[in-house]
Order: structure tokens, then sequence, then C-alpha cells
């Protein structure tokens, strides 16, 4: 087991859901934590809930480069070293590739994709020198592509397969990298999400509570990085859906539409 007493934690998008829930559970291992968002306000109510812990954190914008940059360098000046990165921030969207403006696929590959590449490329050295950890918040979107979330769906693919070759080409460094899809998990993903002028639509269309928390993944997302494992799909139906996508691709399309469609709309 990889412990991660005293390790320096690094974990993008750590105002709310997933990321909140991640610092909360990493303070509680004993890490070190760092983390990162957009909200000053989030992410201060945050800092003071855990008072007197050893988090430290910062306004950034991971889609900017140089707010990565800047990011990671306030990491080393507080910590010294980073052991894990987890690049949890990401964005949604939801509206069909015909009606949706190029604006919306850009700002979801920005954020998912190039968040994750440029947050893990500043990170690199260290955590190749500590043998530590890289984890990319991926999706059951990345292994199959969505109705509705065709930008989201290609930066979770694109995420997977730039993490697949980070990792082989560490294989002998003694770094472990791994990409997690939490599948439906309550958060505010949903309603943060871009419609297709790429502004939040302000609404979630499934049953929020009917899907596993933030905490519950959180925890899975923990013990798999303590398992030092190469990847992890969580909820039945997310485990269901890459099965049948892989073995059963038609009847996959069938389902998947099925699901997301009532009487020929797009209804989730």
């Amino acid at each position: 087991m990889y412990s991660l007493k005293n390790k320096v934690a690094v974990v993008t998008g750590g105002s709310e859901g997933i990321g909140r829930a991640l610092v909360d559970v990493l303070l509680q291992y004993g890490a070190r934590v760092a983390t990162c968002g957009r909200n000053y306000d989030k992410l201060y109510e945050l800092q003071k809930r855990h008072s007197g812990k050893p988090l430290m954190i910062h306004t950034a914008d991971v889609s900017n480069e140089q707010d990565c940059q800047h990011f990671i360098s306030q990491v080393i000046k507080t910590y010294g070293t980073i052991d894990v990165l987890i690049n949890n921030a990401g964005i949604s969207m939801r509206a069909q590739v015909m009606d949706t403006e190029l604006e919306t696929l850009r700002r979801v590959m920005d954020i998912n994709f190039w968040g994750t590449v440029c947050c893990t490329k500043f990170a690199l050295p260290y955590i190749i020198k500590n043998k530590g950890t890289i984890v990319g918040m991926s999706s059951v979107a990345g292994y199959r592509g969505l109705p509705g979330r065709s930008g989201y769906s290609a930066s979770k693919f694109a995420v997977n397969g730039w993490l697949e070759s980070l990792r082989t080409e560490l294989l002998d460094s003694g770094v472990n990298v791994m990409w997690v899809c939490p599948g439906f998990t309550t958060s505010n993903i949903r309603n943060a999400a871009l419609n297709k002028d790429a502004l939040p639509t302000g609404e979630s269309k499934m049953d929020e509570g009917k899907l596993m928390t933030a905490e519950e993944c959180a925890t899975y997302i923990m013990k798999a990085i303590e398992k030092r494992k190469r990847t992890m799909v969580l909820t039945s139906t997310g485990k269901q859906t890459v099965f049948i996508n892989r073995f059963f691709p038609s009847l996959a399309d069938k389902l998947v539409r099925k699901f997301y469609y009532k009487n020929g709309n797009l209804v989730k």
C-alpha cells in the first residue's frame, strides 16, 4: 500500500464536488494538500473549514497555461515537492453537435484536456523524483461517446490516451499513472455544464439524489491511489456501459440512445 501520510497531494478544482471531497479525505489521511479553483470565496471557505491543517489554496483557471504554471510553482514554494497530482478540474456540456458553437468545444477541451496536460507537465519532475502518482479524472464518456456531450467525450478520450502514453513512458520510473471514471456522481458539474453557446446551463437533468455521493467517490479514488491501480471505473452502470460498448458496440449505441433521448429529443 502507498502511504499518503505527510505526502504532498495536489488537487485541481478542489472548491466543490469530488475535488472538495478529495481534499477532505486527503487531509484525513495525513497528507499536506494544495488545491486550486476559479472561485476564491469557495476556496477560502474550504480553508476555514480545515483551519490549522496543512491546506494551501490558490485561485487559478486550469485552461490557462500560465495559471497552471504559477499554481504548481506556489505549491513548490509552500511544500518543496509534489508526491500526488489529481487532475480533477473539469467541465461538461449539453448540446447536440449540429447546434453547438465551436467555442463550447474549445472551452471544454481547454479545461478538461489541456488543464490536465499543463498541470501534469509542470509537476512531473517532482513526481518522478518521488516515484509518486498522477491521476486523471476521466469518465465513462472517455470510453463511450455520449450524445449531447461530444466535446466532453472528446476531452475524456484525449485524457485517457494522453495518460496511457505517459504511463507507458514512465513504466520504469516508479511513477504510477492512472485514470478514474466516477460514473454519475453528485456534483455541480451538470449545473455548470455549458450549453451550445458556451454558457452554463444552470440545471441538472439527472436525479441527483439517486447518484453516488462525492464523498463515496473520493473514498474509492483514495483506495485506488493507495493500491496504485491503473484504471478504475465506478458504479455498476458505468462498468456495464464500458463492457457492453467494448464487446457489443451496436447494442451500446441503442441503449445509450434510449437512455438520453425521449421521443427524438435529448432529455438528459
